[in-house]
């Protein structure tokens, strides 16, 4: 029986990435901060596909709390074999008005969180298979989302430099999601328009995530690299 830890796990992306590997057969170690309600309610759904689920709660902003959950994960469900480091912060800022709580959380959550996440799995085990969710904004130079931008930067260099690092008992690969979920308050104008810019003229669904996650799983001899799942959004 394997296992998973997903940060983030309780809604949106990290919530179909986790009923995917539960499906699969997956032991899952569901990591959330506030959402503790939908936590539970994933919780109740994996358990009727007969799989085992554990809830880990921890605010990844304070990093003893990052530190210690995979010892947390390790000490209930025993070995992990896979960890999918998708919890983020996304806020609007741009240079000029990200102060230091603004920069501090998204560094925190977006990039030192994963960062010794994945050391601590590291030291714990002897083989496994970490998947960072990153974001095709990566191939920009975000103006309205710098901190966001620039922390997502780090952990896609963070993510080859981890793999050539824990090679060949640790996989490291990454998936950068396009327009897959929308902002809920994102106009149907704004939308439209990042469709436009997209070569594939439509919008994702998480599907294609979940199809990129189990792409990963299945081929063992890739590490140390990335999938956009955009539509060819980092083509523009």
């Amino acid at each position: 029986m394997q296992s998973a830890l997903i940060t983030g796990g309780a809604k949106r992306i990290g919530r179909q990435i986790s009923l995917a590997l539960a499906d699969r057969g997956y032991t899952i170690a569901l990591h959330y901060n506030t959402s503790e309600e939908e936590a539970k309610s994933l919780e109740k759904e994996i358990r009727i596909k007969k799989r085992n689920c554990i809830l880990l709660q921890a605010d990844l902003n304070d990093e003893d709390q990052a530190e210690k959950l995979v010892s947390k994960a390790i000490k209930d469900i025993g070995v992990i074999d896979l960890i999918i480091n998708n919890a983020s912060v996304f806020e609007r800022n741009t240079f000029p008005e990200t102060t230091r709580d603004i920069f501090n959380r998204h560094l925190n959550v977006n990039f030192k969180a994963p960062f010794f996440i994945s050391q601590a799995y590291a030291s714990q085990t002897t083989r496994g298979h970490i998947i960072n969710i990153l974001d095709t904004k990566i191939t920009k130079l975000s103006k309205y989302y710098f901190s966001y931008t620039l922390t997502k930067k780090m952990l896609y260099e963070f993510t080859r430099m981890a793999a050539k690092e824990l090679a060949p008992h640790i996989r490291v690969n990454g998936i950068c999601p396009g327009l897959i979920m929308p902002e809920e308050t994102m106009k149907q104008s704004m939308l439209e328009s990042l469709i436009k810019k997209t070569p594939l003229k439509q919008k994702g669904g998480v599907a294609y995530i979940v199809s990129a996650v189990n792409f990963l799983l299945d081929n063992e001899f890739i590490t140390g690299d990335v999938i956009f799942v955009d539509g060819g959004r980092h083509l523009t």
